[in-house]
């Protein structure tokens, strides 16, 4: 499919899916963030649906200007998967019990580690730039001083909302069967912190007063606002990395102790909510990826879906007309509240059948029924991404 412009913005507002099919508040979000002077174009990804600050499944880029209730609380949050030398056959025949040790190692929803994780006595972790990463949290913004402890004890931790983790079997072609293993989280609870600061000093700035949405308030740059927020901005991103790789390094130790004889392979991470420094058309821009992925000419990524469909794992295109990005998932096509209202959980029992996971009142809105059908997000994306594997979960993590 290739785009759609959204018409009435002052920028280009490109669009990968049927405009006509866009939420009536996420439309109104994205006209005026086409509105803002500051922006040079925005690409709206299949997966769109309303967010808070700015539309979930948005590109925005801007010049000299960010706009740090569109990059959103949970800064860096991102995907990280690694393949295994296993099969489906290779797993453990009690998936519940596997189901268990993951969430024994990984603490799911508002907990932490009661210690943290020494980034040098985990196997296979990465250890290099920890003792730098740690000595610029006190260069942050000095409300945060108090959560270091919080910060320090929520690496390797996995939160709650969409945030999982799986077990997946790849799905046809010549590694049909191959064991995968998935993880979907961010910056915790410091990445909120920090993000949360910076959006009420953006709000009070004299240049925003007229804006037509609070949320977008910018930070323009050369001001000292928008280099301390950048600070921090890359600090969480940092973060968010940081924490994903502990907790697949800890997701592989799980594995090893119950099929020694796994093996695994470069893993694949990406960041869908952040900000690059990326140039196109011979203009410098910062891109806001709100819920969407970075798909440069073969970049690899990650486009979940729900907690019973499956997902790809892709290799970008490099679109510029969509500043090289793709969906980051399939997409919420209803809100939390309303999937609550109208499903049960008999309906998720059903509708994640074969799958090792929870299946209680506190997931429903999780339910598969509420995300948008992920194959005619892939099918509206197909000049943005081509697909390298298709997977299904067999145990999802949830907090």
């Amino acid at each position: 499919m290739s785009y759609t412009l959204l018409y009435g913005t002052r920028a280009p507002v490109r669009v990968w899916t049927d405009p006509w099919t866009i939420e009536e508040g996420a439309t109104r979000q994205l006209r005026n963030i086409g509105a803002l002077p500051w922006v040079e174009g925005v690409a709206v990804m299949p997966d769109v649906h309303y967010g808070k600050g700015a539309t979930v499944g948005s590109v925005i880029a801007m010049r000299q200007a960010l706009a740090p209730a569109a990059v959103g609380v949970d800064i860096g949050c991102g995907m990280s998967a690694v393949r295994t030398n296993l099969t489906d056959a290779d797993l453990p025949d009690d998936l519940g019990a596997l189901r268990s040790a993951i969430e024994a190692a990984i603490p799911v929803g508002f907990q932490a580690h009661a210690h943290p994780v020494n980034p040098y006595r985990v196997h296979g972790l990465p250890t290099a730039g920890w003792d730098t990463f740690w000595s610029r949290f006190g260069d942050l913004h000095e409300d945060v001083g108090a959560l270091r402890s919080r910060a320090e004890r929520q690496i390797g931790s996995l939160g709650g909302g969409n945030h999982f983790i799986e077990v997946c079997v790849e799905q046809g072609g010549a590694e049909a069967g191959r064991v995968w293993l998935m993880l979907h989280s961010g910056s915790r609870n410091i990445g909120k912190e920090l993000a949360e600061r910076h959006i009420a000093v953006a709000r009070r700035l004299p240049h925003n007063a007229d804006l037509p949405d609070r949320d977008l308030a910018v930070f323009v740059a050369g001001t000292p606002e928008m280099a301390a927020y950048r600070r921090d901005l890359e600090w969480a991103q940092e973060y968010a990395a940081r924490n994903r790789a502990v907790m697949l390094a800890l997701l592989c130790g799980v594995v090893r102790d119950a099929v020694p004889k796994v093996r695994f392979d470069e893993p694949v991470s990406c960041h869908h909510n952040y900000v690059a420094e990326e140039r196109y058309g011979g203009v410098d821009l910062l891109v806001t990826r709100k819920g969407a992925i970075r798909a440069g000419r073969g970049d690899l990524g990650i486009i979940p879906g729900s907690m019973g469909t499956g997902s790809y794992i892709v290799r970008g295109l490099g679109n510029t007309d969509a500043y090289c990005s793709a969906s980051h998932g399939a997409g919420r096509r209803m809100s939390r509240a309303k999937a609550k209202k109208t499903y049960s959980v008999a309906d998720l029992t059903r509708q994640t059948a074969g799958v090792e996971c929870r299946k209680d009142a506190g997931v429903v809105d999780e339910i598969p029924a509420a995300y948008k059908d992920l194959d005619a997000v892939m099918k509206q994306q197909s000049d943005l991404v081509e697909v390298v594997a298709h997977l299904k979960q067999v145990v999802c993590v949830k907090g």
